[in-house]
């Protein structure tokens, strides 16, 4: 069963650029909540607790408990602002969920043991991810933190598709059933590329227009 969160908010009353400015000044993040069948709600977190849980994959891709004095929403996160420079969360949208309605969510790939495969050891091979997350559909009580993907028997040479990823039970991945030919590569082991040729080294048959005359003083 899918883990859960809980975040403490608070409502917001005022809205606006301005009054999320001065909620940013005050240590807060201006966030909104819609879906379901209840109106949106304009809220506000304290941005330390936000700037902590937003360091964990959970954050992005779990079903968020949010607490409103005690009145729990089930949310997951859709959106997040965050300032060019600075460390800090400008804003927030969460999407309400229902728990008997399929939901489709971006999960992050956690690879494991790639240093102890075959083509891990190998210096001459390069090993990509070509993919760090993947879009599932599951009810929300199954919905996983992360997929692992162990890599130990990784070949040289081999790779790995979309449709060889092991899922939690009662999880699939909605673009496979677009057909074959989106059944992409997740990891690719490949030999790197070769060295560039070394360039030629200068021909002792220099032009003679190359070469200074003795007597060209």
């Amino acid at each position: 069963m899918a883990k859960t969160h809980e975040i403490k908010v608070e409502r917001r009353a005022d809205e606006g650029k301005g009054a999320s400015r001065r909620l940013r000044h005050a240590g807060t993040v201006p966030a909104i909540v819609y879906g379901g069948e209840l109106k949106p709600v304009s809220i506000q977190l304290n941005h330390n607790e936000v700037w902590l849980a937003s360091q964990h994959d959970w954050f992005y891709a779990s079903i968020l408990d949010l607490s409103l004095n005690g009145d729990i929403q089930k949310v997951l996160l859709r959106d997040m602002q965050r300032h060019p420079f600075k460390q800090q969360i400008m804003h927030l949208d969460f999407q309400r969920v229902n728990e008997n309605e399929t939901l489709r969510t971006a999960v992050p790939l956690h690879f494991l043991n790639e240093d102890k495969s075959p083509a891990g050891k190998s210096a001459e091979v390069v090993v990509t991810h070509e993919l760090n997350e993947v879009v599932v559909e599951c009810l929300p009580k199954d919905l996983p933190e992360f997929i692992e993907i162990d890599l130990a028997d990784l070949a040289i040479g081999a790779v790995i598709h979309l449709s060889e990823v092991k899922l939690p039970a009662g999880v699939s991945i909605p673009e496979l059933k677009l057909g074959k030919e989106h059944d992409v590569a997740v990891v690719i082991a490949k030999h790197g590329k070769e060295e560039v040729e070394a360039a030629p080294a200068e021909s002792a048959d220099v032009p003679a227009s190359k070469v200074a005359k003795k007597d060209d003083k």
